[in-house]
């Protein structure tokens, strides 16, 4: 048996034992859903995370603040020292690399959160551990550090990112690795040892905490940066092109986008529901199928042999109304991260501009914008405009450190 049957294997058997270690969400309706989140989802028992520790500014080199506050956040047990940020997040970036953190040591963060792609993979529809088939798009990291809302369901609030970068670990679905290995892992790759100690001290000892507080911070470090948007709401009137300046005026008035697409991170971090046309894809391949209803059952759902579409929030509420709903998704650097919504069903931003100004789908809260073609045009200027160049990101050289031939990333 190869190893995709092994996983297909795997996830039919979690489908059949998923109800027995099922931790109960907090259900929240789609108005809600911004204060409260689900609890603990992770496919496998992860180690548990304790009070934050403070950070001593003193002991700090500059840093995105924003980047500082996941950090922040995301450090587990009060016994973690005061760190460098920007040797956690270099830490951060060689564990992002890294495939021997995954079961087979065949994927790392990497596969699926490309840089060149906008850390996202450019796929309508993700693949997993051992390539199989999932049945949502990989989200962009860009300006994760200002979202208040994670995953394309809403399910997790942002300091919730410690859980979900464990879970992304130990899942079997995306990588299927072991906490107590990879900090093994850690401990015996002499260029990840130099980068932990660089970052949590030469005498602390590996541990899953500070690799998850490591990867949070790098994630949260890209699409911070200041681009012609920001500047132009700050009086540069000069810094957008003249489409892009009637794009912004339409994105704010006329087409309504900003009501949801607010903030610094261009997203309200609420549940809306505008009829995203079903990827037949996932039913025409049983990898995905498999992978929908294994995520039903994992999070409790009534009957989930019985799912045939992507029902959104409606998963973890567990509530009819939020049939449908999906999160706002930021439009930071979404120049870079087509195809777009939840299941990569528009090819372009044009598309995805066309889809609101008729009113969206079957069943959706969204009404017809009445644009003209130039006003589209416009719109989708702005939209290039929030994607400013990307930093160069290039993978850290490979330690292997007396592994086999094609271990490595």
């Amino acid at each position: 048996m190869n190893g995709r049957r092994v996983l297909l294997a795997a996830m039919v058997a979690g489908l059949c034992a998923a109800g027995a270690g099922i931790v109960a969400a907090r259900h929240s309706t789609a108005s809600d859903a911004g204060s409260r989140s689900p609890a603990s989802l992770a496919s496998v028992p992860a180690p548990a995370f304790g009070a934050l520790a403070s950070l001593a500014p003193a002991s700090r080199v500059a840093a995105p603040p924003a980047v500082d506050a996941v950090l922040a956040r995301a450090i587990a047990g009060a016994g973690m020292p005061a760190v460098r940020t920007a040797a956690v997040v270099a830490l951060g970036r060689e564990l992002f690399f890294e495939s021997r953190l995954s079961g087979d040591g065949s994927r790392s963060c990497a596969s699926c959160h490309a840089p060149g792609k906008g850390f996202a993979d450019g796929e309508p529809l993700s693949r997993g551990y051992n390539h199989a088939g999932h049945f949502r798009n990989t989200p962009s990291l860009l300006g994760l550090a200002s979202k208040s809302r994670l995953m394309w369901d809403g399910r997790h609030a942002a300091e919730d990112l410690p859980e979900v970068v464990v879970d992304m670990i130990v899942s079997p679905v995306t990588m299927n690795g072991d906490a107590h290995i990879v900090v093994e892992r850690v401990r015996q790759i002499p260029r990840l040892l130099h980068a932990w100690q660089r970052a949590w001290g030469e005498r602390a000892a590996p541990t899953i905490d500070g690799v998850v507080a490591a990867l949070a911070a790098y994630s949260a470090s890209h699409g911070n940066e200041q681009g012609p948007v920001d500047r132009a709401r700050q009086g540069d009137v000069d810094a957008l092109s003249g489409a892009a300046r009637e794009g912004m005026r339409l994105f704010e008035g006329k087409a309504g986008c900003a009501r949801c697409h607010a903030g610094a991170a261009f997203t309200d971090g609420r549940l809306h529901r505008l009829g995203v046309p079903d990827n037949p894809e996932i039913l025409r391949d049983p990898e995905r199928t498999i992978s929908l209803l294994r995520h039903y059952a994992v999070l409790g759902a009534r009957e989930p042999m019985s799912v045939r579409s992507d029902t959104g929030a409606q998963a973890w509420t567990h509530r009819a109304s939020d049939r449908g709903r999906f999160a706002t998704p930021s439009l930071r650097g979404v120049a870079y991260t087509a195809p777009y919504m939840h299941n990569g069903t528009f090819a372009t931003l044009a598309q995805v501009v066309e889809f609101y100004d008729r009113g969206g789908g079957a069943a959706s809260e969204l009404q017809p914008l009445g644009l003209d073609a130039r006003e589209r045009d416009a719109l989708v200027a702005f939209l290039e405009a929030l994607s400013p160049p990307l930093a160069p990101q290039s993978a850290p050289p490979v330690d292997d450190y007396a592994t086999t031939a094609g271990a490595g990333r």
